[in-house]
């Protein structure tokens, strides 16, 4: 049995993130946040602005860390990797999908897609069928050759999430994927999104202002004043917060 299979995939323990201000000093954004997302679960977070949203998944992908408590990604405590690990266990564990695409606007499509591979030093002809099949999955293969910024914004947002999905991560973490697109195309977005998780065997925890997406993953989590203060688990299995 692998890593993955033994472990959750996020867990979080006494979390307590502050940031200090010119203006008021110290502001609390997570409060003693603990929690567990079981392997190949999805969770919804919703919440106002402001709640602690955005700051919960920098902290699971290990972007940001906490002031207070510990992280850990399928059993390995982030705070105990050096700062290498970390960027190792998050490249080959971890995708990554925002509001705003960050994609390159006059490379192509396709070299959009392969650039998590030409980071990593791996060599990007190696991914071609990987790319072609996610492209083929969210409808954009004859645009493979096209650069982005010919795209309208709910095709961005599809490479965006077919960049994510490049190097087989095991967790996705999506903030507000459609909170950029009309409803139409935040639709479609959010469909594939939970549709390729679900077959490529992943966890996933995602955002959203939406209730309406919200109660289309596995467990919803309300986020108030930087703690979880309602959960609720849709199916058996589910992952687990603790206010």
């Amino acid at each position: 049995m692998s890593l993955s299979e033994q472990q959750p995939a996020l867990t979080f323990e006494h979390v307590s993130k502050l940031y200090e201000t010119a203006e008021s000093g110290a502001r609390s954004v997570l409060d003693d946040l603990s929690f567990q997302v079981e392997t190949g679960r999805t969770v919804a977070i919703v919440g106002r602005s402001g709640s602690g949203k955005s700051t919960l998944l920098n902290l699971a992908s290990g972007i940001d860390v906490p002031t207070t408590g510990e992280v850990s990604l399928f059993g390995q405590t982030l705070s105990a990797l050096s700062d290498e690990a970390r960027t190792l266990l998050r490249r080959d564990r971890v995708g990554l999908i925002f509001q705003f695409f960050h994609l390159i606007q006059h490379l192509s499509v396709r070299d959009n897609i392969a650039l998590p591979a030409m980071i990593s030093g791996e060599k990007p002809k190696a991914f071609d069928n990987r790319v072609d099949r996610l492209l083929d999955r969210v409808g954009l293969l004859d645009r493979a050759g096209d650069p982005v910024q010919k795209l309208s914004g709910g095709e961005m947002q599809r490479v965006a999430i077919c960049r994510a999905l490049l190097m087989d991560p095991k967790l996705l973490l999506a903030d507000e994927p459609t909170g950029n697109l009309d409803d139409e195309n935040g639709d479609r977005v959010m469909e594939l999104m939970l549709s390729l998780a679900r077959e490529e065997g992943m966890t996933l925890v995602y955002v959203t202002h939406s209730r309406e997406f919200a109660e289309l993953a596995d467990d919803v989590w309300e986020i108030h004043g930087g703690r979880i203060e309602h959960s609720v688990k849709r199916t058996a299995q589910s992952g687990t917060a603790k206010p």
